[in-house]
């Protein structure tokens, strides 16, 4: 078919110049017919009197959060017996074991803050093999998928960014044992970056608009485009477990948060870590108006971060792990309906276009606003919910930062304090420094044991201590269904 009419027939150019975005008009003009094509295409996906609204949109904190109470938490590990833990995990179990629960991964970032080239999946955090923390992922995965006989469909969500780096390391580990067949990429939505100071659409180069991914929370509309959501509910799949990449010790479709979510007939739960400092910059789940909401920390004053109850704790303390679970039927009324997950607006750094100097700038400061979706903004409109606490040691230790906090010296130090807690539960005497901390590096794929208990099945009866690193893995040959 050929391309004979104007593309400039096709814009709404009005649109534009009335919304504060003329000067994309006045670049078509110095453009090739070839290079008008491509603009257009980019052009028509843009919607001018939004960007406007969400370039003017204020959005500095409230901090009048009167309307807020603490959210009412699920805390297992606070029961007096196990008899509650039992029954959650055994209806979790059956729900894998009957092919109901899917596992959702988000991926789409980069390991440039951590001095990394490639996605930050690709990333090595294993203490002593080196591994990714793709692999790591994985083999939880595998490792679910043996237990109970039973394929559990992997969702990733990448980035235009990382796509295709990204599936040619998974093809290039040959999917870390995983059926192929059951990985299924998919790529995140994209947002056009504005200038923080007159709100006109950035471009990346001549022709090209100057786009940023739209968040996490773009994963509804995504999962939809791609049907993703049609195919998972034809497989039977009624349960989401959704969690981000750079958290290694995520329990990847734990069992007794499964059955709980399901137990409790919840739309939308979510994983939270008791916080202990004041100043600890993590958001917070809360209730507002009878609903369940993620506030983030700077909502908060420095009064009400501080507020302690008489046992002690922080009032606020429900610290957000990005660790969800959802009912399929819940996303699927989200995605197929007339309300959008809000926008965000974050100030950044983003080369740029100069249509001035005809020339590529490579800003030192922000320059940019870049409009994301958060999926915990989803929470609210869920008419269930779950909050249920879990032990951060075990289960959150997120990869953020190339050194201090959340780096991949606190990843990999956390990584080897679970497995020495593990053998330390068997009586197995483990070196410690003066704070009772690990201070040799312990590696238990999760193809050895996933848990104590896997591990006291394993662990040699004789060997009663541990004197330098200690590494087990499994190679195991990969399952077909």
């Amino acid at each position: 078919m050929s391309l004979q009419r104007s593309p400039a027939n096709a814009i709404d150019w009005a649109l534009f110049h009335d919304h504060g975005q003329g000067h994309l008009h006045a670049h078509w003009q110095d453009l090739t017919a070839e290079q008008r094509l491509d603009f257009e295409r980019q052009l028509v996906s843009i919607h001018p009197p939004l960007l406007r609204q969400l370039f003017e949109k204020d959005n500095s904190a409230n901090t009048t959060q009167a309307s807020i109470e603490p959210p009412e938490l699920l805390s297992l590990t606070a029961q007096p017996d196990d008899s509650l833990l039992l029954r959650y995990k055994q209806i979790g179990e059956q729900a894998l074991r009957q092919g109901e629960v899917a596992v959702l991964m988000v991926a789409g970032g980069q390991g440039t803050r951590l001095g990394h080239h490639g996605p930050k999946g690709t990333f090595p955090i294993g203490p002593i093999s080196g591994c990714s923390l793709f692999q790591l992922h994985a083999e939880r995965l595998l490792a679910l998928t043996r237990q109970f006989d039973r394929a559990i469909p992997l969702l990733i969500m990448t980035s235009t960014e990382n796509d295709q780096a990204t599936r040619s390391f998974w093809r290039a580990e040959d999917y870390f044992g995983l059926s192929p067949q059951h990985v299924h990429f998919f790529v995140q939505g994209m947002m056009p970056a504005v200038d923080a100071v007159t709100g006109q659409v950035l471009l990346s180069g001549p022709g090209q608009i100057g786009l940023s991914p739209n968040g996490h929370g773009g994963v509804l509309q995504a999962l939809a485009d791609h049907g993703l959501l049609g195919v998972l509910s034809k497989q039977g799949i009624r349960h989401l477990f959704y969690f981000q990449v750079d958290n290694p010790l995520v329990a990847i479709a734990d069992p007794a948060f499964v059955g709980a979510h399901i137990d409790r007939r919840s739309e939308m739960s979510v994983k939270v870590v008791e916080k202990v400092d004041p100043h600890e910059r993590i958001g917070l789940v809360v209730q507002r108006g009878g609903r369940c909401a993620v506030i983030e920390y700077t909502e908060l004053t420095k009064e009400m971060a501080a507020e302690r109850t008489e046992q002690g704790k922080l009032r606020w303390r429900a610290g957000n792990t990005a660790i969800h679970c959802f009912d399929l039927a819940f996303l699927q009324k989200l995605a197929g309906g007339t309300t959008m997950l809000p926008f965000h607006r974050a100030h950044k750094i983003m080369p740029f276009w100069s249509l001035e100097k005809m020339a590529l700038i490579s800003p030192a400061q922000p320059n940019a606003y870049k409009f994301e979706m958060f999926i915990f903004d989803a929470l609210p409109m869920a008419q269930r919910t779950l909050v249920m606490e879990c032990e951060r040691a075990d289960e959150f230790e997120p990869l953020k930062n190339a050194e201090g906090e959340y780096s991949p010296a606190t990843v990999r130090a956390a990584l080897s304090e679970r497995w020495a807690r593990w053998l330390r539960k068997l009586g197995i005497a483990v070196p410690t420094d003066a704070q009772g901390c690990c201070v040799v590096p312990i590696e238990i794929s999760p193809l050895f044991a996933t848990d104590p208990n896997e591990l006291a099945r394993c662990w040699p009866a004789d060997q009663k201590a541990v004197t330098g690193p200690v590494w087990l893995k499994r190679e195991d040959q990969r399952l077909e269904f």
